[in-house]
């Protein structure tokens, strides 16, 4: 069971939004939907302009500079989003980002939806999902580069100016894309006369390797270095062990803080010393995708496009040669099929007793195209019907960088997706590259 679903969801938005599923994987996937549809559009960054989500849901956005950060309000013309541009820039992306997320609720416009109002009891769970939904479109799947697992605080807020975005949307990236096991948690200050300022967590994510630890609205020690860093962009670190019972490096940094407010809010990044065992990254091998490596049973995922047939080039035509029966098996099943309703379809047909074969209908059409003819969403979908297959027979997966190559796709975006419901399902997985050709030189270096 996911950790996750130990929070008691009791936020009416949150409900209505995911009836009797997480909310926090509904508003993921809500999110992701419509960035891998801007992406399919050509939606280039960074700096990504969530504008163009704006646009694409119909909306307006407006600047008032009479409102302290943003709000969403319903008009007989549609919704509009109003924003300070007195803000920092990035806090004003992250702001309207904040807002866009909130139309992605069912009841959205039964109220004004005001970032930096007064909160109800369980408003930190609506803001929560909202911040999670907003990291995805002003930073979005794939933009992130892997290789900063180790990053000490500093390194990241380095790397968060190159992007230009607000630290509480990079850190919540970076806890969805690292290799390590990290959570990062999000704290608000307060004050009261028996204990003076304190902190309090608003929300925690894990990244894919991390163990889900619920901690909204624990306060933290007093002890903590969280109370060193009294000022935007100052830092600290300490061995504390209160996020999980166990000693765990944490680092701190002071964030923007909401308005009104005295003190910064303050980000985590915990450091966790091992790995959930059930989960291990993706392994990237030079080999042969059709010698899937390892013992037991093993899927192996390729892409095809919606009007295939039969299996055509690279790895496809290896298929072909080797599996002529498997490649019939295909083409008897999707033939089943009509061409406009195979997008995101998966066609498994076996090759061995231990080995199946898993086409996902991800690429519309082929040839020349203006823009790339992959469909992420199909990908996604197709990714996740086969994390299930697998999930339930115990098999890994094996697969080339899929969809990156005739299809158009972003390897960057593409391994986001495999992390996402492979890994963190604990379903091992290899992807295939092959090996590099020796290079021809001259026999006297001329």
């Amino acid at each position: 069971m996911d950790a996750r679903t130990a929070i008691r969801w009791t936020n009416k938005s949150a409900l209505a939004l995911s009836a009797n599923d997480d909310p926090i994987a509904v508003i993921q996937g809500a999110a992701r939907s419509l960035v891998l549809k801007a992406r399919e559009r050509g939606w280039e960054g960074p700096p990504f302009n969530p504008l163009k989500i704006v646009e694409m849901l119909g909306a307006t956005a407006s600047a008032n500079a009479n409102i302290a950060d943003a709000r969403l309000i319903p008009s007989s013309d549609g919704p509009v989003i109003e924003y300070n541009p007195q803000q920092a820039r990035e806090r004003v992306r992250f702001s309207i980002a904040h807002e866009v997320a909130h139309m992605l609720f069912p009841d959205w416009a039964e109220e004004v939806r005001n970032r930096g109002g007064s909160p109800s009891p369980d408003d930190w769970q609506l803001e929560m999902l909202c911040n999670i939904a907003a990291s995805e479109f002003v930073l979005p799947i794939g933009s992130l580069p892997h290789g900063i697992a180790n990053a000490t605080i500093e390194d990241l807020m380095r790397e968060r100016r190159s992007f230009d975005v607000s630290t509480e949307a990079f850190l919540i990236r970076f806890a969805n894309v690292t290799e390590a096991p990290v959570s990062v948690f999000f704290a608000s200050p307060g004050e009261s006369e028996e204990t003076g300022r304190y902190y309090r967590i608003d929300y925690s994510v894990a990244s894919p390797l991390a163990p889900w630890t619920l901690t909204q609205g624990r306060t933290l020690p007093r002890t903590s270095a969280a109370y060193s860093c009294t000022a935007i962009g100052h830092t600290d670190r300490a061995d504390e062990s209160w996020f999980t019972g166990q000693t765990s490096r944490i680092e701190y940094v002071g964030i923007s803080g909401y308005p009104g407010s005295r003190y910064p809010r303050v980000a985590g990044v915990v450091r966790h010393e091992a790995s959930d065992g059930d989960k291990t990254p993706i392994r990237y091998v030079h080999g042969d995708v059709t010698k899937p490596l390892g013992p037991g049973p093993r899927i192996i995922c390729q892409l095809v496009n919606d009007r295939a047939i039969r299996w055509g080039g690279g790895v496809a035509k290896s298929f072909a040669r080797r599996y002529p029966e498997a490649e019939a098996a295909f083409s008897e099943g999707v033939m089943k099929v009509p061409p406009r309703e195979r997008l995101g379809r998966v066609v498994t047909v076996p090759l061995n007793h231990e080995i199946r074969l898993a086409s996902i209908v991800g690429q519309e059409g082929y040839g020349p195209s203006l823009f790339p003819r992959i469909r992420y969403s199909a990908l996604q979908g197709g990714l996740a019907e086969i994390a299930e297959i697998a999930a339930a027979s115990h098999a890994s997966v094996h697969m080339p960088r899929i969809g990156a190559g005739s299809a158009g796709g972003e390897w960057g975006v593409i391994e986001e997706m495999v992390e996402d419901e492979f890994v963190r399902r604990g379903v091992p997985v290899t992807v295939y590259d092959l090996p590099p050709r020796r290079q021809q030189l001259d026999l006297f270096g001329g």
